[in-house]
């Protein structure tokens, strides 16, 4: 039998120089990874350019693929009333909460939504409450060369999910005529729920609704979907204040992508806010709020605000004009209401400027702001107006007092 021959000496010691080589090599490249790569990565991805805003909140770990991206359009209805329309393109789903300001108000929404669009489809409508500047536009007025004679958006557009207020009183003929618009979005294949029936998951409809990766909107509880003035002053005895018929019974909910919160309220006052801070699971920090109420000083009180910790906050009204209140300090915003919310925070937006002495006059202060969440939950703003928030525009700097928070 032959003998195998023992390596040689100089063959060994060349293996283990080859491998100490080898091995000084990968801890050379782990160091520069470490200590420069790593550094450099890290500070690529927290740059942003001077469109783009960053958010204070992580998205934390993302899931395989990111999320679903989402953008919230808050819209100028180009009139000198204040209203509220939001459409929001979360992943692939076109949601629209709210049509005001006024009847005419439809063809300005349908011309923004037709740019957003694609398939004359909404997946989801939600109208808060029965308030005119919030539902003539999905009425419109009569034309008979449009399919259901009419221009509103729920004549205009087919519906697959319509969300509305469970209690009402409700008499005007916008109303009446609103109820008429659903019949027609019913009879078209839309399903109706109430805002009651969705946080009872009742017929079908549900409290959360997910809508793409990583994205949800849930429908939050307000005391005054199933109850009146009478029951809230038995149940919570502690609160003061007054009930706000319509505005109270606002539909209100919270969208979510990752762990990034989106809270709006309607038209909610003391004793709803109340409510939802008391009887929903809110997230201590919502990174965006469509103010409540266009900024009135019944509503965004120090409880929700406190609750909620918002990092920026969109207000859809006609700053300054004479529509809703009885003295310029009380015209949307207000200025109680800017100093409740100047500790939280100074990224406050506006839609729309009017003048107190001049009641047809109207122009963009923001214009139409875009909050928008990319597949890395990174967030950006865009404005058809000014890019400067409100405690620096000329507006506020001519009509409110500086709070101390913001000096």
């Amino acid at each position: 039998m032959a003998k195998r021959k023992k390596p040689s000496k100089k063959k060994l010691v060349g293996f283990l120089v080859s491998l100490l080589i080898v091995l000084i090599l990968a801890l050379v490249g782990y160091c520069a990874y470490e200590f420069v790569l790593k550094d450099r990565l890290a500070g690529s991805s927290s740059d942003s350019s001077s469109s783009e805003i960053s958010s204070s909140q992580s998205s934390g770990s993302l899931p395989e693929g990111g999320y679903d991206p989402i953008s919230f359009h808050f819209l100028d209805l180009k009139i000198r009333y204040t209203g509220d329309c939001t459409y929001i393109k979360a992943g692939e789903n076109d949601i629209l909460i709210d049509a005001g300001a006024r009847q005419a108000s439809a063809v300005v929404i349908d011309e923004y939504l037709s740019q957003h669009v694609e398939d004359g489809k909404l997946e989801y409508v939600i109208a808060t409450h029965a308030h005119q500047d919030h539902i003539a536009g999905f009425v419109g007025n009569a034309d008979d060369s449009l399919p259901g004679g009419r221009t509103g958006i729920l004549y205009q557009y087919k519906v697959d999910t319509l969300i509305d207020f469970p209690l009402t009183d409700a008499t005007t003929n916008i109303y009446k005529n609103y109820k008429i618009a659903v019949e027609h979005a019913v009879e078209e294949g839309a399903t109706h729920y109430t805002a009651l029936q969705c946080v009872k998951e009742e017929a079908g409809a549900k409290k959360v609704y997910e809508l793409g990766q990583g994205l949800t909107m849930e429908v939050l509880y307000n005391y005054f979907y199933d109850h009146d003035k009478s029951d809230f002053k038995k149940d919570f005895p502690e609160m003061g204040g007054s009930f706000s018929e319509e505005n109270d019974f606002s539909v209100s909910l919270l969208f979510r992508q990752g762990e990034k919160a989106m809270l709006f309220t309607g038209d909610s006052e003391e004793w709803s806010e109340h409510s939802l801070v008391t009887q929903n699971d809110l997230p201590e920090n919502v990174v965006l709020y469509k103010g409540g109420h266009h900024g009135s000083y019944t509503a965004n009180g120090e409880e929700l605000l406190k609750a909620t910790s918002p990092d920026a906050i969109v207000f859809e009204c006609t700053a300054g004009n004479d529509e809703y209140a009885s003295t310029p300090e009380h015209s949307f915003p207000a200025q109680e209401t800017i100093d409740r919310l100047a500790p939280y925070t100074e990224r406050v937006y506006v839609t729309q400027q009017g003048d107190w002495e001049d009641a047809s006059h109207f122009e963009p202060m923001n214009g139409t702001v875009v909050a928008s969440y990319d597949s890395a939950g990174k967030e950006s703003f865009s404005f058809t107006g000014s890019e400067l928030p409100l405690k620096d525009s000329e507006w506020f700097l001519e009509n409110r007092t500086m709070p101390e928070a913001w000096r």
